[in-house]
């Protein structure tokens, strides 16, 4: 900041120098004033960029904060069925380490009375650029072979750059049930 002012009062003093009636005014002295107004220039500009990433990298925190504590699994799923991406909800959902998840197919555990539908909602969201999000119950079967009711909520994303993925949120319906049935 002591810097930016420095810079201010001195480029002011030069510009006090070369007036546009004072004839004695030296090329020199004009391209100095001008570079140190651009240079003062420039430097407000870094701050304000800086304040920027700053604001940026706390606005990405707080939501990797969220989706890591999320109750409900986050997925991302590419093109070929292939998990991206993932929370540890959605990897305890599953009842799989988060790192073995990632190398799996979401149609691996869907149960096999519900993988047609599965596969049709997937393919349908996946096709259609923009159109909103896509609903529906499922079951699931965990690693360990336990089986559940899912809701599963998915909608199509495109990276810039990248290849459309489809964005899940998953979560355990027996689960939810079992907490209204507590509080009866």
């Amino acid at each position: 900041m002591d810097t930016r002012q420095t810079l201010r009062r001195e480029a002011d003093r030069v510009l006090a120098t070369l007036s546009p009636s004072n004839e004695t005014a030296q090329p020199a002295d004009v391209m100095l004033h001008e570079l140190l107004v651009h240079k003062v220039e420039l430097e407000m500009q870094i701050e304000e960029l800086q304040r920027a990433h700053a604001s940026l990298e706390e606005a990405r925190d707080r939501y990797a904060e969220c989706c890591e504590s999320s109750p409900m699994g986050l997925l991302t799923i590419r093109r070929d069925g292939m998990i991206t991406e993932s929370n540890p909800t959605g990897a305890m959902l599953l009842g799989v380490e988060r790192a073995t998840l990632i190398r799996r197919r979401l149609g691996s555990f869907v149960a096999p009375r519900d993988g047609d539908r599965w596969n049709r909602i997937f393919l349908d969201v996946m096709d259609r650029a923009g159109l909103g999000e896509e609903a529906c119950v499922v079951g699931m079967v965990r690693a360990d072979g336990a089986t559940f009711d899912a809701y599963l909520s998915c909608r199509r994303y495109e990276p810039v750059g990248g290849s459309p993925v489809l964005r899940l949120t998953l979560f355990d319906l027996d689960q939810v049930r079992r907490a209204q049935d507590g509080k009866k």
